[in-house]
């Protein structure tokens, strides 16, 4: 079936698309990267900006000289486009910028463990492992269940906070699962926990470079309070990532690394914060990343959220088509109404080990995807159906080859005919196992 490509705006904008890579018989062909809720490669746009802006790199914040004050301002002006992007109120919420998404998290928790010394964390089934370990020790932590299909149960939610009456003082949120693709309903979310007090963290990584997000809301109930997200998964991976919230909130919270930067004042025996962001954002910043980022930014809304979603969409629905098709492969999600999702398609060749079809696919045509339980082994184990029993062999048993899947995750340089070669590929796994 023939297909039109992406737009070549699209395509020629992303770094490395068509380089060839080995594969058997001492053969090359043109990588296909279906793995991009690992990582995406870097804009073009993003090189240019680091290249231009290198010559003008200079310590910021404090020094005198026009290289300092130009990378200062670029530093700061930058929080800014983070604030659009995300369309949040500068005014009322700070942006720090940190090394990813994790580190974002593990920040908020010890800020939070700061201010809040008795209180309930509600996680979910289905988050990323970074969104559920940094509230384990530091506060008692229950979870939101999901259905057979893999999607929250709003109404268990709803239950937990009526259940604790009060206690539960954040909820923690996936925008988007990085296993199913499933967009979680994150307003509606929002104005549940706002209902009983508490307050919404939502782990923008996957979310944040597919599809348009509002933290700031007409209707108050439903803003977002805490957001996360990495740049490496939008097209710019200079080890730069963000979290946002209020000001007020990062104000009365100890910053967890201090050093350079944090300060106001330091006596002999008392020390004085800075004002956030300054205070969160301990030693020498990441310059060269937040240019990164804020160039991506720039890229992605020029292009238009809306736009890379429907097309990354239109990229799933069709890999989705083909291959519920193909007799011997499951799909771990809801394969009857693709809705509220971002283009991520976990599967499982019947017979065939995940690992193995994921090395195939390298080595046959030099598709890369990614295989296993994604760091979310409590949501893979529920997708799976695998008693609990069962993981806990794992545990003990090291050596014992352990269960997963094998993920597919488009992005908007992604085409109909790289999905033909997926196609095709795992046609021949599945005839040459036979």
């Amino acid at each position: 079936m023939s297909h039109n490509k992406t737009k070549l705006d699209y395509r020629s904008m992303v770094v490395g698309v068509d380089e060839k890579v080995p594969i058997r018989g001492r053969k090359v062909t043109a990588a296909i990267n279906f793995d991009n809720a690992a990582t995406t490669p870097p804009l073009k746009y993003v090189l240019e900006e680091i290249g231009s802006f290198s010559k003008y790199y200079s310590s910021i914040h404090r020094g005198t000289g026009f290289k300092s004050v130009f990378s200062s301002k670029l530093y700061e002006d930058s929080r800014k486009t983070i604030c659009k992007f995300v369309h949040c109120n500068p005014d009322k919420n700070t942006v720090i910028y940190v090394k990813n998404a994790t580190e974002a998290i593990n920040k908020l928790s010890y800020a939070f463990s700061n201010l809040e010394k008795d209180c309930i964390v509600l996680s979910t089934r289905m988050e990323h492992h970074s969104n559920d370990l940094p509230w384990r020790n530091k506060f008692k932590v229950d979870y939101i269940d999901v259905d057979e299909t893999g999607r929250l149960l709003v109404e268990d939610l709803k239950s937990k906070l009526k259940k604790y009456g009060g206690k539960v003082k954040l909820v923690c949120v996936t925008g988007a699962s990085n296993v199913t693709g499933y967009k979680n309903p994150i307003y509606k979310i929002a104005s549940i926990c706002h209902r009983y007090g508490a307050k919404i963290l939502v782990d923008g990584a996957q979310l944040v470079p597919h599809y348009p997000i509002y933290m700031e809301s007409s209707k108050k109930d439903e803003e977002i309070d805490f957001l996360v997200f990495s740049a490496h998964k939008m097209y710019a991976p200079f080890g730069i990532g963000v979290l946002i919230g209020p000001k007020e909130f990062f104000m009365q919270a100890e910053p967890d690394y201090v050093g350079g930067g944090t300060i106001d004042i330091v006596t002999d025996d008392s020390v004085t914060w800075a004002k956030p962001p300054d205070k969160n954002e301990a030693g020498t910043p990441n310059v060269m990343g937040v240019i990164a980022l804020t160039a991506s930014i720039h890229t992605l809304m020029k292009l238009g959220m809306k736009n890379i979603d429907k097309y990354e969409m239109d990229i799933y629905n069709y890999a989705l088509s083909e291959l519920k098709k193909i007799p011997g492969v499951t799909i771990y999600c809801d394969t009857d109404s693709p809705r509220d999702k971002v283009a991520i398609l976990p599967f499982n060749i019947d017979g065939v080990y995940h690992e193995e079809t994921a090395k195939l696919l390298s080595q046959m045509s030099g598709i890369a995807v990614r295989s296993g339980c994604f760091c979310a082994h409590p949501y893979v184990r529920r997708l799976l159906k695998i008693p609990i029993e069962e993981m806990r062999f794992y545990q003990d048993n090291k050596s014992a080859k352990r269960p997963g899947i094998v993920r597919l995750s488009f992005s908007f340089y992604n085409t109909y005919s790289e999905v033909d070669v997926l196609v095709k590929t795992i046609k021949k796994i599945i005839k040459n196992k036979s």
